[in-house]
């Protein structure tokens, strides 16, 4: 009776060691929505209160373009070093990124930020 207690108190610990490992173990997803990402470099004379309409546009244009789930606009980091800003969306598919381009909304969000923006990049992914 003894030696069954020693040795189910080892056995208890390594079945809450495998259970923890498990639990603890990162789950993620490989979604086949599409991540539009944009950095930016803003033209020395863009004021501001240009810079946040424009940021502010892509809000207001995700929610007229059918297919934009999530969009970003508060810059954290961005390089190379000499540009401003960085601009990402979500689609729900390839099919929604596509139409973007020649969404309406979309074509009115480029009248405010086309005229400052000095230089972009685009990196679009999926799975």
């Amino acid at each position: 009776m003894k030696l069954l207690k020693t040795l189910s108190i080892p056995v208890m610990v390594a079945a809450l060691l495998v259970a923890g490992i498990a639990v603890a173990q990162n789950k993620f997803r490989t979604p086949q929505s599409v991540l539009h990402v944009i950095t930016v470099k803003w033209k020395a004379d863009a004021t501001d209160a240009q810079k946040q309409a424009a940021l502010d546009g892509v809000k207001k244009m995700a929610a007229a373009v059918p297919g934009i789930t999530n969009v970003w606009v508060k810059t954290l980091k961005v390089q190379p070093g000499d540009y401003n800003a960085v601009i990402a969306m979500e689609f729900k598919d390839a099919a929604a990124f596509q139409a973007y381009a020649d969404a309406p909304a979309h074509k009115e969000w480029e009248k405010v930020y086309l005229p400052i923006r000095q230089q972009s990049t685009t990196h679009d992914v999926t799975n």
